[in-house]
């Protein structure tokens, strides 16, 4: 059978077993007014599907121009920009003032000073040359210890009630989603997400390496640029949507390496944005519906994807 073909084969696969997952998260046990519970839990599976393909896209993204199969864009301190903004406004206004804060408002706060600082940063270090992505890297790796280090000082600080509200707020969450939050973030993530889909050729080429890029015609630092925005875009929004997911890129674009061992970026895409769908409604679906489980599912993925990343590091050389 031809790679292709097989590709095509797996991805069908992975899009069945998604379908399932959808249908059983929003069919089973439910009893009563169908029309409030389909309502209710189509806006959380909106929301799940959502951040499923944000954070693979930009994972993948991410490993592309990198190079490096074991970086994520957490790496570079996003999840700990958004836990000290959090940390900093519950900081300010105290905890009654900020739960009274509208949630749109947060939403795009969130959103916006994260982007503006990780544009700043990408912006500042791409102008120098394509050569200083590296000290990018570790660039950003230096300012996620930083701003973990300030969030743990202000957090020691503020009141002990407070802090609940900083904690509660800490963890992924897909409960409670608010309608115009999906809208919007919806809206910019699917522009993220068309535009990526667009460069698939091209990150075939750059995934190949600056000088390779070059001589095949394209401007590496340019598609770098152009692919870092895309990746703030969606790392800001579903972090600024329901809240840090450290390990969830890694894990789903690994095994999605494993299911598909391709350097294709049309196939390589959707089968992240498959395999984290299927993780993300399958994983809540079994833990709220067939378990009857509290336990919140990224406790269970950031497990799974630091187990994942301890391999990856343990078993060969990061590429």
């Amino acid at each position: 059978m031809p790679r292709n073909a097989m590709f095509h084969k797996r991805l069908f696969l992975l899009a069945t077993v998604l379908a399932l997952c959808v249908a059983g998260y929003l069919l089973l046990g439910s009893r009563g007014n169908w029309g409030f519970v389909l309502a209710f839990r189509a806006n959380k599976l909106a929301a799940l599907l959502l951040v499923a393909l944000s954070v693979s896209t930009a994972t993948v993204l991410f490993q592309t121009i990198t190079r490096n199969h074991i970086l994520t864009p957490a790496v570079m301190g996003f999840d700990a920009l958004y836990l000290l903004i959090l940390t900093v406004l519950v900081f300010m206004l105290g905890a009654q003032d900020f739960v009274r804060l509208p949630e749109l408002g947060q939403f795009v706060l969130n959103t916006v000073l994260t982007m503006a600082a990780a544009l700043a940063l990408f912006g500042t270090l791409l102008s120098r040359g394509g050569s200083d992505l590296f000290r990018m890297i570790l660039t950003g790796i230096i300012f996620a210890g930083l701003f973990r280090s300030i969030t743990s000082f202000l957090q020691r600080l503020i009141d002990p009630n407070d802090y609940v509200v900083v904690q509660s707020a800490s963890f992924a969450r897909f409960s409670r989603i608010d309608i115009g939050l999906l809208t919007l973030a919806a809206a910019l993530t699917v522009v993220a997400l068309i535009t990526a889909w667009r460069m698939r050729h091209k990150l075939d080429v750059l995934s190949l390496g600056p000088e390779a890029a070059t001589n095949l015609g394209e401007d590496p630092r340019r598609g770098m640029f152009t692919i870092l925005v895309i990746v703030s875009v969606l790392v800001s929004v579903s972090t600024a949507l329901v809240g840090p997911l450290a390990f969830l890129g890694l894990l789903v674009v690994s095994v999605a390496r494993q299911i598909t061992p391709t350097v294709s970026h049309a196939v390589l895409l959707p089968s992240a944005a498959l395999v984290s769908a299927i993780t993300l409604v399958g994983g809540q679906l079994l833990l709220e519906h067939l378990l009857q489980l509290s336990t919140p599912l990224i406790v269970v993925v950031d497990v799974l994807g630091g187990l994942v990343f301890l391999t990856l590091l343990l078993r060969r050389k990061p590429r």
